[in-house]
């Protein structure tokens, strides 16, 4: 399941490496953790509300983790 993480990264600002370097983990790691193929710890879905909640006040971690549009068929 792919997350929003990619989106309020580059509306933050934030390079690959830069979050990686924030979250302690590689680029790799965090590519594949936008990306679906891995899952964000915690820690980090935490660590991320915080600094993201600077873009978006009312951010929750349902909103960025889990929150999905759902289409009419």
């Amino acid at each position: 399941m792919k997350n929003k993480v990619r989106g309020y990264r580059t509306m933050g600002g934030y390079n690959q490496k830069q979050l990686a370097d924030i979250l302690e983990i590689t680029p790799q790691s965090l590519s594949a953790k936008e990306n679906g193929r891995r899952s964000f710890n915690d820690f980090e879905k935490v660590l991320l509300l915080d600094l993201f909640k600077e873009i978006e006040p009312e951010l929750t971690i349902d909103k960025l983790f889990f929150d999905q549009e759902v289409s009419k068929s």
